[in-house]
């Protein structure tokens, strides 16, 4: 091994830590391979696709090695990712998705998927990406480096066929991405719309590295596992990470801005043909936020962008759903700062169990819809005979939010067949902007079982701080909500509710405390503003 490369394979085995001590023998056995020894020029300006695959083939035959990216701009089509190797970007090196306009070139063609009509087009194919492996193990991708997804696409065509009665639900029919892409499907041959694509892979790190504008997906992982990833930089142009039926997956010290979609996402979707949860997650130390493309990573912070794509309020959010097949279990999210975007929402619509929930330690600033969102509807997109969903188990605690949009209150709400199970919050503090006027208070909340979740799709709710709905075994202990302009609002209004407790619960007057219709269960006790009580039926009340 040439000394160079033995000296740049050093510094990389100190710099993912993957040894306290290196032994020179150990090293000089260890494989590695220099992409410019295999032809890439890194100027930015001439393709490195061949050399990079070349390069990474060349690796795995040898049983596998590191693939190291010295500083320089590498322009490239799709890469094909192997089992048993590390690519390494050092610092100054960039991976550029190439353009195929400008480029003349292709990205992969994205595969057949029998499944597609289950979810969105991009939630469905892996190979038209920068980046794609499938049925990869041992992987990693690490350093100081950068991802540009300067030529991905980010758009969606709309369904992949007309849809057939009884190929689909009917509730299905024109239920697609609320963000109106109806391209045609021939159209997005040849284009990429991930920056990194995984899928039905095992072992897989992916740590200290940037993401600028990754398409659609910075990252979509389907059918992963142990997955781990840590101090990623991410600055994008719509989701951030997608964990879709994935298992033990470990989220950390990252941050993510995602101004016109989601920043953390996880799914459980029907891509792989197969009901399969996402379960084992743990999502922490990090932050997420929808601050102007570009401006989180250069360090500027801007805020002139007001609204997403789907015509709602910027997103950069972490959300569980909206594909929600399999369902989500054992998902742990903590330490996380909410920076100008939307809240934290829950949410399965398509059968999927939510069970075994803990959220906490919390910081909201600036968020542009409901700061805490939990969803259960019936849209179904899934095959015949798919029950209705379930939520059970949900705990969240140590939240601090203010600078909540005047329009949206916290809302918990599921479906008259399918209530909402024992959630319970606690140490919960959100300041509202408030604004609320009667007309608000007084508003027949429309149901919208088979709608796309989103607290915008009930409109101005008429809580200022909570609004809950088709819920039962509900517990509040020590939440406080306030509010800055003038408010006519409740700071709680109760549909439907069985078995709901509050306990040192603290809010800013306004005409009514609480508002209940058709409450069961219901007690109030040790709280500013309002008497202890114990109700065994309410059909409606106001106090």
């Amino acid at each position: 091994m040439k000394t160079r490369y033995l000296l740049s394979f050093i510094a990389i085995v100190f710099a993912v830590g993957l040894f306290p001590f290196v032994d020179r023998n150990v090293v000089e056995a260890a494989a590695f391979f220099n992409v410019r020894d295999f032809g890439a020029k890194g100027d930015g300006k001439t393709l490195d696709t061949a050399a990079i695959n070349k390069t990474i083939e060349t690796a795995a035959g040898k049983g596998g090695g590191t693939v190291y990216f010295p500083a320089g701009n590498y322009l490239s089509f799709s890469i094909r990712l192997k089992s048993n190797i590390t690519i390494f970007l050092d610092n100054g090196a960039t991976l550029i998705a190439a353009d195929p306009v400008t480029h003349k070139g292709k990205y992969d063609m994205p595969e057949p998927n029998q499944w597609d009509m289950y979810q969105d087009f991009g939630h469905s194919h892996w190979q038209n990406s920068l980046m794609w492996g499938i049925e990869i193990e041992n992987f990693a991708i690490v350093g100081q480096g950068k991802i540009d997804g300067l030529g991905l696409s980010k758009r969606s065509p709309g369904p992949r066929r007309p849809r057939t009665e009884g190929e689909t639900p009917v509730s299905m029919a024109g239920n697609v991405s609320p963000l109106g892409e109806m391209s045609d499907r021939a159209e997005m041959n040849g284009l990429g719309t991930k920056a990194i694509a995984l899928k039905l892979s095992k072992n897989i790190t992916l740590k200290d590295f940037s993401i600028y504008r990754g398409g659609h997906f910075a990252l979509l992982a389907t059918g992963v596992d142990n997955l781990t990833i840590d101090g990623l930089r991410v600055d994008t142009n719509r989701d951030g990470f997608d964990i879709d039926a994935c298992r033990n997956v470990r989220i950390s010290n990252v941050y993510v801005n995602s101004p016109n979609d989601d920043a953390i996402v996880l799914k459980s979707s029907y891509a792989l043909g197969f009901n399969r949860a996402t379960e084992n997650v743990m999502i922490t130390n990090s932050q997420v936020s929808g601050f102007d493309l570009g401006t989180m990573l250069d360090g500027t912070f801007k805020t002139t962008q007001e609204f997403a794509p789907d015509r709602d309020r910027v997103t950069g959010r972490i959300k569980l759903g909206t594909e929600s097949n399999g369902g989500f279990k054992n998902i742990t999210i903590s330490n996380i700062n909410f920076v100008h975007c939307r809240g934290l929402a829950i949410e399965t619509v398509d059968g999927g169990y939510i069970e075994d929930i803990t959220i906490s330690n919390l910081t909201m600033r600036d968020i542009t819809t409901a700061p805490i969102f939990i969803r259960l509807g019936k849209r179904q997109r899934a095959p015949d005979g798919t029950p209705v969903a379930k939520v059970k188990r949900i705990n969240i605690s140590n939240v601090v939010v203010s600078g909540v949009h005047h329009e949206y209150s916290s809302i918990i709400a599921g479906l008259a067949e399918s209530p909402v199970e024992d959630v319970r919050l606690s140490n919960i503090r959100i300041h509202y902007k408030g604004g609320g006027t009667m007309a608000d208070a007084e508003r027949t909340i429309p149901e919208n079982g088979k709608n796309y979740p989103e607290p915008s799709m009930f409109g101005v709710t008429p809580a200022y701080g909570f609004y809950i709905r088709h819920a039962k075994g509900v517990v509040f202990d020590n939440v406080k909500v306030t509010y800055e302009k003038a408010e006519a609002r409740p700071a709680f209004v109760l549909d439907d509710v069985k078995d709901i407790d509050f306990f040192r619960i603290d809010a800013q007057p306004t005409s009514s405390f609480f508002v209940l219709k058709g409450v069961e269960n219901f007690s109030v006790q040790q709280s500013k503003n309002v008497s202890d009580q114990k109700l065994d039926k309410v059909d409606q009340r106001r106090f």
